[in-house]
């Protein structure tokens, strides 16, 4: 049950909430899940693989040795409630067995589901409709954005530089003398400025490098003016 809750998405109350038909072909070698009214009173059809598939088909088989068939996929005899309850710790022990002492509750597993999902490149919309979300803030607390996945968007953007601001190119300094080479030294000094204001972070620092970048354009444009008059 764990293992549909890791593998779907699903709420643990919409888990048993599950009918024993939950499983749907919806087209060749396609199934999904009918996840039936919700916390947020939704329904929805989340897509399922053949490792899903199995896991229902296991929990048909030993439903079928239930004397009161009551429709549901899991067996849920003293209620619903009563289930829930008993699978919460259920889950704490499971842990426990195999080494785990941090504490893990069913809705980890959710948020698990949701950032692997992202980082298969799942769309937020599409997440919003697996998950059975109305508002994509909902969405975004469930998705964890380790710094691993940081590094790799990061770079990912610096290997397509066409969205991004264009880096400013130094200019090709030549010897000249007069007035020309003192544009041509307050360019370069521009630049340099520039190139160390855009590696600070916002602050007190770079706000002055602006101000003094300003002070540098209204310098270089006196400067032109003194050399056309010549």
């Amino acid at each position: 049950m764990f293992l549909l809750l890791r593998h779907t998405g699903m709420r643990i109350g919409e888990c048993a909430d599950l009918s024993y038909d939950c499983l749907h072909n919806v087209g060749p070698d396609r199934w999904a899940i009918h996840v039936p009214l919700g916390k947020l009173k939704t329904e929805r059809m989340v897509p399922v693989d053949p490792f899903v598939c199995e896991l229902v088909q296991r929990l048909r088989f030993f439903r079928s040795f239930d004397p009161l068939p009551d429709g549901w996929l899991l067996a849920r005899h003293s209620g619903k409630q009563t289930l829930m309850k008993r699978l919460r710790p259920y889950l704490s022990d499971v842990a426990a067995a195999v080494g785990i002492s941090t504490r893990i509750v069913p809705h980890q597993l959710r948020h698990t589901y949701a950032s692997e999902l992202v980082r298969a490149g799942v769309s937020l919309p599409a997440l919003m409709t697996l998950l059975g979300h109305v508002k994509a803030e909902m969405t975004m607390k469930y998705v964890l954005v380790a710094g691993d996945d940081l590094q790799r968007e990061f770079h990912l953007a610096r290997s397509q530089p066409r969205h991004l601001a264009p880096q400013p190119k130094a200019p090709i300094i030549s010897p000249r003398a007069g007035l020309e080479g003192v544009v041509d030294s307050l360019l370069f000094a521009q630049h340099a400025i520039e190139m160390f204001r855009r590696s600070l972070p916002d602050g007190p620092p770079r706000h002055r490098l602006d101000q003094l970048s300003n002070r540098l354009i209204k310098i270089l444009s006196e400067v032109r003016k003194l050399n056309r008059a010549e």
